[in-house]
């Protein structure tokens, strides 16, 4: 059985004001989307954080070296395990020596002292030390490579199925490397998962042991609408970043990879985010149990079920294509009880012309119990014929 659902009033059409000389015409229009940039780089995505869409990307599966922005997952461990209470931005972590020695991007923190796992956290994000990432890794898994194993167990829970590490700094290694697209991925779990950390990420500047060192992403002096999160250089890897910008409540993330210096990476990086913005909108159109239709319910103690999705519905389109989307429930011809809260009995298809957007499980959003034997029996009969008429 397939119900056409009403689309939410948050959907507009978009309206354009022509103007020529002294008069003006309101005329409707819909916004004309140019091809997407090509950027200088060995491979990029954009995605809407919001919902997921990839909007545009360029070899987003190719596996490449991350060199330090192999340093947003050690931070994502870091945020997992103080989430968990298995350890506390109040404790204090011994450095080693391999840490100390550990070459590269440092934070400077010393042999034999003690340093705070908060000042770890922000000297792995700003500074992007290398020594940080070591002690913090020592500290969460006892060693480097044990937890190394711990970032690969994580990269499989997050989707992240082209990324396999070897260390926690992204300093070169065989067989250490990420794509594109598990970076996005990635990005947006810090985003979604750690909302009280992420704005370590914005921070333009950290000081540790009376060193001051900023934050090597240049687009948060360049664009307010961009909030975080890591850049990353070796020779093989050539200049990386991972961005994240919100404007209008749309927060989109950009991932380019193997530029050719520092400008060129905030540069493309730029050249994804202004495009997002200016030729794409979000929506969330219905909420996690909001009721979507009511249907029959035969053999229960009550004759209607309310029927929705389980999980938040957003999308994200061309702008001025609102007028094109679609929403369609295809349910269950018959839906007898017992009638469980949670139970699939059909589709919700968002289309967007002749495409399918999405299609979420429709499920029900209260348990019915079956009816007395009487109305049981009654119902059963008026099925049976209702089945000899097709």
């Amino acid at each position: 059985m397939r119900v056409f659902v009403t689309i939410p009033r948050l959907i507009r059409a978009a309206v354009c004001l022509l103007v020529l000389g002294s008069a003006s015409t309101a005329v409707s229009a819909a916004v004309l989307i140019p091809a997407p940039p090509s950027l200088a780089a060995s491979a990029y995505v954009l995605m809407d954080a919001n919902t997921g869409k990839v909007i545009i990307s360029q070899n987003a599966d190719q596996r490449l070296p991350p060199a330090s922005l192999t340093k947003l997952m050690t931070s994502y461990i870091a945020d997992y395990e103080i989430a968990q209470g298995n350890i506390s931005k109040q404790d204090r972590v011994l450095v080693s020596e391999k840490a100390w020695r550990t070459p590269g991007s440092r934070m400077f923190i010393r042999e034999g002292t003690q340093v705070l796992v908060g000042d770890l956290l922000k000297g792995i994000i700003i500074q992007s030390g290398n020594d940080a990432s070591v002690a913090m890794a020592e500290h969460i898994a006892g060693s480097e490579d044990a937890f190394a194993d711990l970032m690969n167990q994580h990269a499989r829970q997050l989707g992240m199925n082209n990324s396999q590490f070897q260390n926690a700094t992204g300093l070169p290694k065989e067989g250490h490397f990420t794509t594109a697209n598990d970076l996005a991925l990635l990005a947006r779990s810090i985003i979604r998962d750690f909302p009280d950390d992420y704005p370590i990420y914005a921070e333009k500047y950290f000081t540790y042991n009376k060193i001051r060192q900023p934050n090597r992403n240049k687009l948060l002096w360049r664009d307010s609408r961009v909030d975080g999160l890591k850049t990353g250089h070796t020779e093989e890897a050539g200049y990386c970043l991972v961005a994240s910008a919100k404007d209008k409540g749309m927060r989109l993330i950009s991932v380019v990879l193997g530029t050719n210096s520092e400008e060129a990476r905030a540069q493309e990086s730029q050249k994804l985010l202004s495009y997002g913005f200016r030729y794409y909108e979000s929506a969330d159109l219905y909420q996690a149990g909001e009721v979507l239709n009511e249907a029959k319910v035969w053999a229960g103690t009550r004759d209607s079920l309310k029927l929705g999705t389980a999980e938040s519905i957003s999308i994200t389109i061309p702008r001025g294509q609102s007028d094109a989307l679609g929403v369609t429930l295809d349910l269950d011809k018959v839906i007898q009880a017992p009638v469980t809260e949670g139970a699939s009995y059909g589709t919700l298809n968002i289309t967007l012309g002749d495409e399918l957007l999405q299609q979420v499980p429709v499920v029900a959003l209260e348990s019915v119990e079956p009816a007395g034997l009487v109305k049981r029996i009654w119902h059963s009969i008026v099925l049976f014929f209702l089945s000899l008429i097709g």
